[in-house]
Formats: structure tokens, sequence, C-alpha cells
């Protein structure tokens, strides 16, 4: 059988044909992924040889406004510490927790740095709210030098702590001070701290408003409040708010924003701690009140099954609180619990949810002569009335 012979395709010269006319695209596609042409190279090349700094523009003189900023900030830096707070392991293999940090600025030459009561708070590491202060507190200064420091007066009302720092006097220089019934809304306000542990930072703004009231981390009312919209971020609680005199007109406090970060900040006013610091520096704290009784650490009286009110742990003999028949906590040798303690729910008819929030309560407003408790003991709650006393030392770890 015979069979014809096949006709010469075309197809192969047409793909030649048009692989031709695409050859340029196809030169281009290949330089745009990388590869350059010796032209290219040359003018690299060139310009390699002849590579040298830029010269600096000339620029007109500072505005005055920034070089009022800058020596604020020269001034006022000696002043301004970073606080460093450490609860100490219980158990000997473990190791020391780091409680938080903070700002704080240097008040008088005696060597006392006011910052806010929560730096120096443990709640951050404990999860059981501001109840107990860190075990060792460490002050930073500008010149880098650390020195360790001791909390030696305190307002929870106010959210005032006064250190004292073990450091050279002649090493800290106190800030001077301004008056802050003198502001007025729109006038510059510069704030410095350690946001975020960074070393001594400045940020700028004006008073946005005057007098307000806020919640400190206690909950209680802090009034008269500044406030700045000048960014405060974690890291400046404590540090120092100025003018545009380069003089203290508060202490930077919170911030209400997006994650608690660059919202709108506020501080307690210079005038307020003009009264609360010198009477935290002579007594420990604002006209301590004495009941004589020790309230359950928090994580031990949930543990018994207590979450809101203060369990008592311990009352002194002859104490008001042991002349009112209040019950404390009972134990056996081994630190079984042979009987529960009384446990206080109200103060003059006011929920109480911890320790530190009836210590705060009998801060802001100290009672004279009676005051009423409602307790539970053994189910039942009744009534407690007691005599409460100024003692001439006031003791921290009582109430």
């Amino acid at each position: 059988m015979r069979m014809n012979p096949a006709k010469p395709s075309r197809q192969p010269l047409r793909l030649l044909l048009l692989a031709a006319a695409f050859a340029p695209l196809m030169v281009s596609a290949q330089t745009s992924e990388g590869k350059i042409t010796s032209r290219e190279a040359e003018a690299i090349q060139r310009a390699r040889k002849g590579a040298k700094p830029r010269p600096v523009a000339p620029r007109a003189p500072l505005l005055s406004s920034e070089l009022n900023a800058t020596k604020v900030f020269r001034n006022a830096k000696q002043s301004v510490v970073y606080i460093t707070s450490i609860v100490l392991a219980a158990n000997p293999k473990m190791e020391d927790a780091p409680a938080g940090t903070g700002s704080g600025f240097v008040w008088d030459d005696q060597g006392h740095v006011v910052t806010n009561q929560h730096v120096v708070n443990t709640d951050a590491v404990k999860g059981q709210g501001p109840t107990d202060e860190a075990d060792v507190l460490n002050v930073t200064l500008a010149d880098g030098k650390t020195y360790k420091a001791q909390v030696i007066g305190r307002s929870l009302s106010y959210d005032i702590a006064v250190l004292q720092v073990f450091a050279p006097l002649d090493r800290l220089k106190p800030l001077p001070l301004g008056k802050s019934t003198e502001l007025l809304v729109g006038q510059t306000t510069y704030a410095i701290g350690n946001p975020y542990g960074l070393d001594h930072t400045l940020t700028s703004g004006v008073v946005s408003a005057l007098n307000r009231e806020i919640s400190s981390s206690l909950g209680n009312a802090i009034r008269g409040v500044i406030q700045t919209d000048a960014a405060i971020n974690p890291g400046n609680s404590g540090g120092p708010l100025m003018d545009s005199a380069g003089r203290l007109i508060g202490m930077n406090t919170s911030v209400i924003g997006p994650g608690n970060r660059a919202g709108i900040g506020f501080a307690i006013p210079v005038d307020t701690m003009n009264r609360v610091v010198p009477l935290l520096i002579a007594r420990g704290q604002l006209e301590p009140v004495y009941l004589g009784f020790t309230a359950l650490i928090p994580a031990y009286a949930r543990a018994l099954g207590v979450t809101h009110g203060v369990m008592v742990s311990d009352v002194e003999a002859d104490s008001p609180a042991a002349r009112a028949g209040l019950r404390p906590l009972r134990l056996d040798r081994e630190g079984h619990v042979v009987a529960a303690g009384d446990i206080l729910l109200t103060y003059q008819g006011t929920p109480i949810q911890n320790g530190v929030q009836l210590f705060d309560l009998l801060e802001v407003e100290p009672p004279k002569g009676a005051v009423v408790f409602d307790v539970v003991r053994d189910g039942k709650v009744s009534k407690i009335t007691m005599h409460v006393e100024t003692p001439k030392e006031p003791k921290k770890e009582k109430l």
C-alpha cells in the first residue's frame, strides 16, 4: 500500500516569526528581573567612585519654643529618676520577680523622691490587686547610678508615695515648684519620664482641662486633677509634669485611651502634693487611724472562700478591735484552721472589697468617735461598733 508524503507544516515557521517579533519584550523582561546592561553597570561604578558625605544645609536659629523646651528638659532631667521594684522569691530556688517600673522625681534636698503609690505596689506580680509593696526598690539617677530606696510615706487616696533614696545628697537636685491653681487651659506642658524603660523621654502638650476627677488604681476618686494631651505611656507614672517656666505643676498618674496608651493624660496637681508630701514625710501616712487588727492576705482569704470583705487575721490586745469583740483567725500548730476570723463586709454602710480599700476609706475621711462594721461570724451578719484611735506613731501593718 502506497502512502502519500505529508505536506510540510507551516507551524514552526510561524513560531519563529512570533519569537522574532517579541524578542525586544523578552529582553526587557529579563532586564526588569535584575539583569542590567553594560552601560548601566558603568553608571553604577562611576557613582561609587564619586561617593562622599553630603553638605549640611544651614538652618535658621531654633524657634523660641524649641529653645525653651530643650532648656526645660536639660534642667529637669537631673531631677527625674527611674524606679524599679522587685518581689523576693519565697523559695531560694526560685528567681526574684520584677514587680514593675516607673518614674519619680526629687522632692527636696533631704533625699526624698516622690512617685505614684501604684508604681511601688506588687499587683502586676501577685495578680491580687494593689495589696502589698515591693520588697526591694531601686532608684536610678540621671547619671546611670542606682541606689537603694525605701517607702517612708504613702497615701492610697491620692496615689502618692514618698521614697527615701540612699544616695549622696549632692547628687539629688529637687525640682522648682509651680502653683497649679494659677494654671490656665492652653498653657504648654512637658511630661518627663521613662516610658517602657526608655531613658529620660520628653513629650509636650498643653493643659487640656482643670479640676478633673479620676479614679486611682485603688478605685477611689482623686479630685482637682490636671488633664493634658502630652503623651503619657506606661513607665511615665510618677514622673513630673512641667510648665514652660520649668516648674513642677503635677505628677503624671494615669491615661485614658486605647490600651491605656497615648490617650488623655492626667496629673495630680502640685498644690495637692505640696500639702500631702510633707505630712507623709513627717507621719508616714495621712491622719492614721488605729483600729488594732490585721487583715488576712487576700490570697489566703480566697483559699478560705472569702471573695469579698476582709477576714480578720490578728487582733491586738487592748485595742479598739479587741474591746469591740472582733475575733481573729485561729490556727493550730500545724497551720490548720481551727476557727475562721470575722469577715468585715461594710464600713459605715460602704461595702468593703479588701484591706487596702478599707485603709483608703479610713484615710480619705478619717473617722472620729465610733464606726460601725457589718460583720459575718458563724454564717450570720451582725453589727460591731469600734471607737477609733489615732496613735502617735502610725503602724503600717495595722488597720
